[in-house]
């Protein structure tokens, strides 16, 4: 079994009024599951999953692949930007925070596997997390997000 990288971040929210607000969201990587998806889990109980290479591009340059856009906002802050049938949701984060927990995910590689062995990434996905998962363990929060469909309101 290989280890699972939870990192509790802040971010914050960009809205249309003139106030952002800082919310808690929780950065999870597990490469047993596949080794090249990184999750953001948001306080509403939504997960978004994409390629880990997602983020590390949009550190340089803006990227978009499906309903997932990042790009670099100067050189302290990156913006991740989820559409969903539900709107839009603008999330700024620090890029030092994201860059430790990308290194931390390189770090943990399943044993014998090259780092970027698996093929293509997945396509970005939304999902619901049951209420229970902030207070399960890290590895069955991952099983039952596996079976989770993607969420429509």
């Amino acid at each position: 079994m290989s280890p699972v990288i939870e990192e509790h971040a802040r971010a914050r929210l960009i809205t249309d009024g003139p106030l952002t607000r800082p919310v808690p969201v929780d950065l999870r990587y597990d490469p047993a599951d596949e080794r090249r998806t990184v999750h953001i889990g948001l306080p509403d109980g939504t997960d978004w999953a994409f390629g880990r290479d997602l983020l590390e591009r949009g550190l340089r340059t803006p990227i978009e692949r499906g309903a997932v856009r990042v790009w670099p906002c100067g050189r302290t802050q990156l913006i991740v930007e989820l559409h969903s049938t539900d709107g839009v949701e603008v999330f700024q984060f620090e890029i030092r925070t994201l860059i430790r927990f990308l290194a931390r995910t390189h770090r943990t590689q399943t044993p014998g596997a090259s780092p970027d062995a698996g093929g293509t990434p997945p396509p970005p996905s939304r999902t619901t997390r049951p209420d229970t998962s902030r207070t399960t363990h890290p590895d069955k929060g991952a099983e039952q997000e596996r079976g989770a469909q993607p969420a429509h309101g």
